[in-house]
């Protein structure tokens, strides 16, 4: 990009230089023996330490590139070890289920469990018991079952008591009627609260 002071006085702009600079600030050499050209190309002298480089003009970097074997040298123990570390980024990996050391090892007791979700024998969500002073504890009296309960059961004991107690099948008993309504409201409650 031209300056203005330098399209004022006529001169053609200079271009900027952009060129690998070396520590004492002039371009780098080739580090390709007998080569007079500029290093402005690196390539990792070693794989033992990736952060050194050569810096080479861009021929003798194709030709360094192409000559270049990272696995040089090493037996195929090494070469296997070397590919399974980069397959987890070089970090330390454990298999999974292992028993856990160090720092990080927890149990279930050490965590804090307000709900009771690891507590030994807790049942799955279709299980969960209603509480104990609720309206789930009369239904669970109006339809005669105990706890723990699931909604399988609360489905089949509803079936049996429907038909027991339909007024279709009592001829309009008014007490059937009574006991079919709360059979219904039993059962709506349980199922509201194991769908939980």
């Amino acid at each position: 990009m031209a300056r203005k002071s330098d399209s004022v006085s006529g001169q053609e702009p200079q271009a900027l230089d952009i060129h690998v600079k070396g520590a004492n600030g002039r371009a780098r050499p080739c580090d390709w023996p007998g080569c007079r050209l500029e290093g402005s190309h690196r390539a990792p002298k070693s794989r033992d330490n990736l952060r050194d480089y050569h810096w080479f003009c861009l021929d003798h970097v194709r030709i360094y590139n192409t000559a270049w074997n990272y696995y040089a040298g090493m037996t195929e123990a090494e070469v296997e070890a070397d590919i399974r570390c980069d397959t987890v980024w070089q970090r330390p990996s454990w298999p999974l289920g292992a028993a856990a050391t160090g720092p990080r090892a927890f149990t279930i007791g050490d965590i804090a469990d307000a709900f009771g979700f690891f507590a030994a024998g807790a049942e799955d969500e279709r299980s969960r018991a209603p509480s104990l002073n609720g309206p789930e504890t009369k239904a669970l009296a109006v339809l005669g079952l105990t706890l723990p309960v699931t909604v399988d059961a609360v489905k089949a004991r509803y079936k049996q008591l429907a038909k027991r107690y339909h007024p279709d099948a009592n001829g309009g008993n008014a007490a059937s009627e009574a006991k079919f309504r709360d059979i219904n409201l039993a059962y709506k409650t349980l199922m509201d609260h194991l769908a939980l």
